[in-house]
């Protein structure tokens, strides 16, 4: 699911702790039990060290044993050959091989974790804590801003006006108050200067401004072709050789190149083209313009978190002197601010709920996070008008991760299959036979998604609980094939994988909420629509899941989760390295955006708000994955202090400059 990251130097450490106070624990169990093992009780006596020998006597349940095989461990689990029918593909079952020891130790699985009976010994999440509190928050006089604020709407406002009648003015400052996160005071406005700019002929564009036109047009919405470039390209069909000098225009094809859909094969020519001379231009340029084509060619703006780069544009300082005492980024620094605060606002009634539902303190093991809940909220939601939206959707991830840890660490075998037959039944009397830590959780879930319909039936007029209902019915079908898997030692194929994963990951969970969260209009076509996990859904989930492990794979199998998509890769090709898996994921990731792209853009019944819930939740993903990926990428904490803790400082710039576009 929605695996929190952290570092693996960080997880090493936490394991090694755990690992010596479980030791600790054993020891002192056996003292106690006067040398009856089968008394000390289920403590695991390991090595020390994070690295485990791969074939170690230990004790176990009372009794010594070595690291069992898949089929050993199907039998101890009690969930038998089952898993090995999942899947339709036979390549990733991996017969008569070790499947956890991998070739790189990185990824080697502890013998202890995975020969611990899921029925007797419950795994520990090993999750990190956050380092980023609600409390750090800096409180911002904003009494005097709203007011300012109010006046610099009318000025940009009117500079929006006079723009509107020359195109290629209009197109920049659109992007401008797009990418600085204003654009929600001027839709109207802006979608009249869209629909105007898109019936202009831009046969005179040079290249910076119809790369510019193309993705600002793409990114509204606009299914304009690509046709634009034709005038581009030579004789022989390719970019013209005395464009890769042009630098500014280089960086406008690429960043419009990542809106490419499948068959646009003119985009995926300047994806290239632009990358490879912006790569080649990198040693010879100045501090200020290397940095902006770095950032640019590593995180374009087609996949950027918006609410983080607006913070990032607006504590830019290589702009010219007196930018930031333009109107434009006066507004852009103090409404930051401002939405900032209703931030802190809506995380503070989220916190009360949570402490209030009390699921942290009665289940130990489950994750305590509704800050970073929150986050997946912001990037989902970032418009400041859809309040309501980033609340409930938070509630939703937070129990969600509750239930993710029941399957991914907690629950035996059996009582798995009962809660999952529970959530299939839905109703209070299937509580019955559940052991008291899922009921406390069941009895969560059923009341907030209720509470949640109830409050779509006042808003909206229309009832959702059988649909919510049916999402957190298919939500833990899927996580007990994991927990299936696991259970058996199996690896499956790299499609079966994901075709799971993409559920597991919360994808359609979080986007069938959003549908009815932001008041679509519901209908027979519509509802149909939403329930056949459309394929935009479908795209961005399968981003998010490769993010995800990409992010989160070498932290999980330090402390034992079910193979991720990198490993599926190795088992395919025996052959293949981490680092090559690696690369072929990120390959997957920009192939899935091409195919999100062309989906997004593909007539559909669900207004345009649904699809950019669906862009934004692949966008925020990276954000929140990529330093598990890098370290020297951004990481969770960091986008959180940016966006909920530390207000923009505006520092006093002497001139009058105009916004610099990369």
């Amino acid at each position: 699911m929605l695996r929190w990251l952290c570092s693996p130097v960080y997880y090493q450490q936490v394991v090694q702790s755990h690992l010596a106070f479980v030791t600790q624990q054993g020891s002192t169990a056996a003292a106690q039990s006067n040398g009856d093992p089968a008394a000390a009780g289920p403590f695991l006596t390991v090595f020390p060290g994070s690295q485990l020998p791969t074939n170690t006597a230990h004790t176990y349940l009372g009794s010594t044993e070595t690291t069992r095989a898949p089929s050993q461990m199907a039998a101890a689990t009690g969930f038998g050959a089952a898993a090995n029918t999942i899947g339709s593909s036979s390549a990733g079952r991996g017969k008569g091989t070790a499947w956890w020891t991998s070739r790189e130790p990185q990824l080697a699985r502890s013998p202890a974790v995975l020969s611990a009976s899921r029925k007797h010994l419950r795994r520990s999440g090993f999750h990190s804590p956050l380092c980023v509190s609600r409390e750090s928050a800096v409180p911002v006089e904003l009494d005097h801003c709203k007011s300012r604020a109010e006046k610099l709407k009318e000025e940009v406002g009117k500079a929006l006006q006079r723009a509107g009648s020359r195109p290629k003015d209009a197109v920049k400052y659109v992007d401008s108050l797009q990418q600085l996160g204003i654009a929600h005071h001027f839709e109207d406005a802006i979608t009249a200067v869209l629909n105007r700019v898109g019936e202009e002929d831009d046969g005179d564009d040079e290249l910076f401004d119809a790369g510019l036109r193309f993705r600002v047009l793409r990114h509204n919405g606009y299914n304009v072709a690509a046709d634009s470039f034709q005038k581009f390209l030579d004789a022989e069909g390719n970019f013209k050789h005395s464009l890769s000098k042009d630098l500014r225009g280089l960086l406008s094809l690429h960043e419009a190149s990542c809106l490419g859909a499948k068959d646009e094969y003119i985009l995926a020519q300047a994806m290239e083209f632009s990358r490879e001379h912006l790569e080649s231009s990198l040693l010879s340029l100045d501090p200020n313009l290397f940095r902006k084509i770095s950032y640019a060619l590593k995180y374009p703006r087609h996949m950027s978190m918006e609410r983080y780069e607006a913070r990032r544009l607006l504590e830019d300082r290589s702009y010219p002197n007196g930018t930031f005492h333009s109107p434009l980024f006066e507004l852009a620094s103090l409404d930051f601010n401002m939405v900032q605060e209703l931030y802190q606002g809506e995380l503070a009634e989220i916190t009360r709920w949570w402490r209030e539902l009390g699921l942290a303190q009665k289940l130990s093991f489950a994750r305590d996070r509704p800050m970073e809940c929150f986050l997946w909220s912001i990037g989902i939601f970032p418009d400041p008008g859809l309040s309501m939206c980033r609340i409930q959707l938070a509630k939703t991830v937070a129990i969600l991760l509750v239930v993710d840890d029941i399957y991914d660490s907690y629950g035996s075998p059996e009582e798995l299959v009962l809660f999952t037959n529970a959530i299939r039944r839905w109703d209070l009397e299937a509580m019955d036979e559940l052991p008291e830590y899922m009921k406390i959780c069941y009895m969560a879930l059923y009341n907030t998604t209720n509470e949640i319909s109830y409050h779509i039936l006042k808003q909206h007029g229309y009832c959702i609980t059988s649909h919510l209902r049916n999402t957190w019915v298919d939500l833990c079908e899927a996580f007990l094939v994991e927990a299936k898997w696991f259970s058996d030692g199996f690896v499956p194929a790299l499609a079966d994988y994901l075709k799971n994963g993409i559920t597991t990951a919360g994808t359609y969970m979080a986007l069938v909420h959003a549908f009815f969260f932001l008041g679509s209009p519901v209908s027979d076509e519509s509802l149909a629509f939403v329930g056949s996990r459309p394929s935009f859904f479908s795209h961005s989930g399968r981003i998010l899941r490769l993010w995800d492990d990409l992010g989160t794979a070498k932290a999980e199998q330090l402390r034992g989760d079910v193979a991720s998509s990198i490993e599926c890769c190795m088992n395919e090709d025996r052959y293949l390295s981490e680092g090559d898996a690696r690369k072929h994921i990120r390959k997957l990731i920009s192939r899935s955006w091409t195919d999100l792209n062309g989906e997004a853009l593909a007539p559909s019944p669900l207004p345009f708000s649904v699809v950019k819930a669906s862009l934004n939740l692949a966008r925020t993903a990276q954000f929140v994955y990529q330093h598990g990926d890098d370290e020297r990428a951004q990481s969770a904490d960091s986008v959180i202090e940016s966006l909920l803790v530390k207000p923009i400082k505006r520092k006093p710039v002497n001139g009058y400059g105009q916004l610099m576009r990369r």
